[in-house]
């Protein structure tokens, strides 16, 4: 829901306003029904809106609440603010809209920098206060919705997207950015490279970009000094309370989770759907929406032509689920066609680079969903905190003290001296930096096996920067809100407290799979686990390598000398046979971070 930007200026001059404005057309795809533009002393605020919650020009923004002293600009929804406004109704608080919007601004009034512990949903919040020119920055829990910052000379910029950034500076005539560092920041490199391309936050590819990390509210004075507060931390150990649970017990505080999560996500003044994959997760979403009485519900599923021997739909089973729920089901049929196009959309809708095929489904079946409804629930997340994916299971039995090692091995695209062969030579280093990332985070206490360990980890770092960010970026472009049920923040602390040996058996969530008997068709969950496969560019050949190709042979790519150009060209020659075991084509890798820095114009 939404895009927002914004400057804040610590040198005494006034914001750049027409910078503002650029950042915020930027982000028209997000928030294609209005938009907004507020400046007053040192900060300018701009906002592109999604219509979600109360439609009228009431819940427009930047939202400024004169009685308080306070304007807001911010992304996403609150799901429980119908009940925070009761509540703060009761401490005295008067509200002109019905919007969520003007809640977060009451609870920040109530509660100050606590206010995020108040709201239950997805949001990135910029509020600023006028009587002390403080900004107050926040991001949910999970950071499902995004927020960059960027230190300009005398000044701070954010917005929603990377992109957005950057169209708010100006560049030399060699196409050098004037405010903004572009340059290639080489931990954040041997990361993507590395790491399944997460580069975790704060950092970006860009070196003078940043991400404000997830569960984070950072304080900014007016003299530019700031500090961070993290307010949530997920636990993945068990619960003395909880040891005489059974695994029943278990289940069914699973479903009861997660029926409140499904249920919490369906308040909107417009239609929700769901984007049904066929698999056992978005198959549970819509099978708990009907059974809450969920009617005329719109399900929608996506495929793609068949290559390299292998299938690129899941139909069979969509449709299953469809005629099963009686949903108003639209099946999304794309021709390879449509691919090369899908491949530059997806590329422009990235905020960062990212690997994964899924980026084209996901773009492709946004484009087609926002034609039928503005919010979808997704079943996102799912494997990430209930272990569903097969690099857990061989880490069940790793002493905790190994479980860094263990994951590298199982989870890493390529280990360090792999990598060092396959960058250019400036890039090449003896600091194994990703390595060394991994061991502090499973250092750190809160996490009692090695799987809960991998599982958090893979919660609040892989699963922020790669499928959520995915998703939110995909969906938003084209003015489509994702909800993912998945990530409501006590589902995933009640996830945490499971025992891994649950979550691990019947093949991965198995937890899951088992509360879900009775929901959903025994078909569903008995398949194989699937993927949201796009063969044409998982094979890489034809025109698809040949957008690579051109990439890697631009000729800023040569100047940048991200990769060894020897060792590429024979890449180039067998383009396959560089796919890690979980998928990672460096070819692919390294042709998609050239597409997007050449796409957004960076030297």
């Amino acid at each position: 829901m939404c895009g927002l930007a914004g400057e804040i200026r610590f040198d005494g001059t006034a914001p750049d306003v027409g910078a503002v404005a650029r950042m915020t057309g930027c982000l028209r795809h997000r928030g294609p029904d209005g938009d907004g533009l507020w400046a007053r002393g040192p900060v300018a605020l701009g906002h592109r809106r999604l219509s979600i919650v109360d439609l009228s020009t009431a819940g427009a923004q930047p939202m400024v609440v004169s009685r308080l002293g306070l304007t807001i600009a911010y992304n996403g929804m609150v799901y429980n603010y119908r009940q925070l406004r009761d509540e703060l109704h009761g401490k005295g608080h008067t509200f002109d809209s019905t919007s969520d919007t003007e809640v977060i601004v009451a609870a920040y009034a109530e509660w100050g920098t606590a206010f995020v512990e108040h709201l239950i949903g997805m949001f990135a919040i910029a509020i600023w206060e006028h009587a002390s020119g403080r900004l107050v920055l926040a991001r949910d829990r999970l950071g499902i919705k995004p927020l960059y910052v960027a230190a300009v000379p005398g000044g701070l910029r954010f917005a929603s997207s990377l992109p957005a950034i950057l169209a708010g500076d100006t560049s030399d005539a060699g196409g050098r950015r004037a405010g903004v560092d572009t340059s290639i920041d080489p931990v954040a490199f041997a990361s993507y490279m590395s790491f399944h391309s997460i580069v975790p936050a704060p950092r970006t590819i860009l070196a003078g970009v940043g991400k404000l990390p997830p569960a984070t509210v950072r304080v900014v004075e007016p003299s530019g000094e700031s500090v961070d507060t993290t307010y949530w931390q997920p636990r993945f150990e068990r619960d003395p309370a909880a040891a005489d649970r059974s695994d029943e017990d278990w289940q069914e505080a699973f479903i009861g989770s997660l029926r409140t999560a499904v249920q919490r996500r369906m308040v909107a003044d417009v239609p929700v759907g769901v984007l049904l994959s066929g698999g056992i997760d978005s198959s549970l979403v819509v099978g708990l929406l009907a059974e809450a009485g969920q009617r005329d519900l719109a399900t929608f599923s996506i495929g793609f032509e068949a290559a390299g021997g292998e299938s690129g739909d899941e139909f069979e089973y969509s449709d299953e689920v469809a005629r099963h729920f009686g949903t108003d089901h639209h099946r999304i049929h794309i021709p390879s066609s449509r691919l090369l196009d899908g491949i530059d959309g997806a590329v422009a809708a990235m905020s960062e680079p990212m690997v994964s095929h899924d980026c084209v489904a996901f773009y492709l079946l946004s484009q087609e969903v926002s034609q039928h409804v503005k919010v979808v629930q997704s079943g996102q997340g799912a494997d990430e905190v209930l272990a569903g994916y097969d690099w857990y299971p061989p880490l069940a039995d790793v002493p905790r003290d190994q479980a860094a090692e263990a994951y590298r091995s199982v989870f890493m695209d390529r280990r360090w001296p792999a990598l060092q062969g396959l960058l250019g030579e400036r890039w090449r280093s003896d600091d194994d930096t990703p390595s060394a990332f991994v061991d502090r985070e499973f250092a750190r206490p809160g996490a009692e096996t090695s799987v809960d360990a991998a599982l958090r980890s893979d919660t609040t770092i892989m699963l922020v920067d790669d499928p959520v960010k995915r998703v939110d970026n995909m969906t938003m472009a084209w003015g489509l809100e994702a909800r993912v049920p998945f990530l409501d923040h006590e589902f995933v602390e009640l996830a945490g407290a499971i025992p891994p040996a649950l979550k691990l058996t019947d093949g991965g969530k198995g937890v899951m799979k088992r509360a879900s008997r009775g929901i959903v068709p025994d078909s569903v969950i008995d398949r194989s686990k699937g993927s949201f496969p796009v063969p044409a560019i998982r094979q890489l050949e034809g025109p698809y390598l040949e957008r690579v190709r051109v990439a890697l042979h631009a000729p800023e790519a040569r100047e940048r000398g991200l990769f060894d150009p020897a060792t590429v060209e024979r890449m180039l020659q067998d383009p396959n046979s560089t796919r890690t075991e979980i998928g990672a084509n460096a070819l692919w890798q390294l042709g998609l971070i050239e597409m997007w820095l050449q796409q957004q114009g960076v030297r």
